[in-house]
């Protein structure tokens, strides 16, 4: 008798072979497996706040499951979080949303990824300003798009310009995406930046804007930053909004997100989730709704003072250290790190560091700290370093980063390399 072959025989899709492992989640996994092995480290990769969730909410989730609300939910979501989105978007932007125009799914980026599936077909272009959350590109390229990248650096504070905005858009341009307050890089658009971008797309009508807000409550200044519907909003009919519950709330591991748009696509992007994960957690949904109606947001406002005062320590700190520059976050809990000036290093052994990439490797081998390589962002040499850390977790890992480059024998000329880095 036959035996079964006993060799992996499954042809994968071109589809799954485009893209690759979330960087970050592959950064975290490495950190983690050395940490089980006894080794001491300090892991600054994830977009996680290091706070608990607040007890109410908690509370709030044990009162649903009491009242029996363990059951399926309508894949849109259910109506009194929908409800509740609605008068958070009216109470705190000023927007008048109701709930049919509005999508719950199981974390913001499912909302991305619904949004793309419904909307691409083959070849049609998203433009992403980069640096860039690394799943974007892969989401369009999994979704049959094509990812056009538009490098931004440092002197417009990572941020996109109305000119190459304008450069980037063909006619097969579906989608702009824009995150502000930003990760990787902290940056926030003002107003006038925002106005500047709306006018170029008033003359394309085909495109569409992806407005990612998942960091909005985390900024750092005298004011919230603008909305983008506020300083465009006769652009409303082509605006996707994606918010959640992860950031703002401590809430991560709850996978409660939403989008808000017009209601044709709301519409598609329920027709995907329908066939991909039906609706979200009932008892999720019903905590994220007391959360947003709580007449109580002070965790809210102290948890973005805790963010503001760490970012202007890892600022500082990084910024002392030789070899190292960043611009310092307007939002957000991520630094981006400029590293030009260590490329071309030699470790103890001998090995030369030829990238941000094989920093990262260093800094993970000689101190124990855990951050992303630039490359995973679109721009090179970076880091990208989350402060969503205790203070005394970030000074530790202050120290360590600045012994571990100690060690390094330093390039000789390093304004030369740092500016061939930045020309090539």
């Amino acid at each position: 008798m036959s035996q079964p072959p006993t060799s992996e025989t499954i042809a994968l899709s071109s589809r799954v072979q485009r893209v690759k492992l979330s960087p970050v989640a592959a950064a975290s996994a490495r950190a983690a497996a050395l940490a089980a092995q006894g080794r001491d480290i300090i892991t600054l990769t994830s977009g996680e706040p290091d706070f608990d969730t607040p007890a109410f909410i908690q509370q709030a989730a044990v009162a649903a499951m009491q009242r029996g609300e363990t059951r399926y939910t309508p894949t849109p979501g259910t109506q009194r979080l929908r409800q509740a989105i609605s008068q958070k978007y009216l109470r705190e932007n000023g927007l008048d949303v109701p709930p049919a125009r509005i999508t719950v799914a199981n974390g913001a980026k499912q909302v991305i990824y619904n949004a793309l599936a419904a909307t691409l077909d083959e070849g049609d272009e998203v433009i992403l300003p980069a640096p860039y959350w690394p799943s974007f590109p892969d989401m369009v390229l999994v979704n049959d798009g094509v990812p056009v990248i538009v490098p931004c650096d440092e002197s417009t504070g990572f941020k996109l310009s109305p000119q190459a905005l304008q450069q980037a858009i063909t006619a097969r341009t579906r989608w702009l995406i824009l995150n502000s307050p930003g990760n990787p890089s902290g940056a926030v658009y003002d107003a006038a930046e925002l106005a500047a971008l709306a006018e170029v797309l008033r003359h394309h009508p085909q495109v569409a804007v992806l407005w990612d807000e998942v960091y909005e409550h985390i900024w750092f200044g005298p004011q919230a930053p603008a909305h983008w519907l506020q300083v465009a909003p006769d652009l409303a009919g082509r605006t996707l909004l994606v918010n959640g519950a992860s950031k703002t709330y401590a809430m991560t591991g709850w996978r409660i997100g939403w989008g808000a748009g017009p209601l044709a696509l709301i519409q598609a992007m329920t027709v995907i989730q329908s066939q991909a994960a039906s609706g979200a957690n009932a008892v999720a949904q019903a905590a994220v709704a007391d959360a947003l109606n709580h007449p109580d947001q002070s965790f809210v406002s102290q948890a973005r003072l805790a963010y503001e005062r760490r970012a202007a320590l890892v600022s500082t700190g990084l910024n002392a250290i030789p070899g190292l520059s960043a611009l310092a976050p307007a939002g957000a809990f991520f630094i981006y790190v400029n590293v030009a000036g260590l490329i071309g290093s030699r470790r103890p052994d001998g090995g030369l560091i030829s990238s941000d990439t094989e920093l990262v490797d260093w800094l993970l081998e000689a101190e124990g700290v855990a951050v992303v390589d630039g490359a995973a962002y679109g721009r090179s040499p970076y880091l990208r370093l989350s402060f969503a850390a205790s203070d005394e977790q970030l000074q530790e890992a202050l120290r360590r980063i600045e012994r571990a480059l100690g060690r390094l024998q330093h390039p000789e000329h390093p304004t030369a390399a740092k500016l061939a880095l930045e020309t090539a």
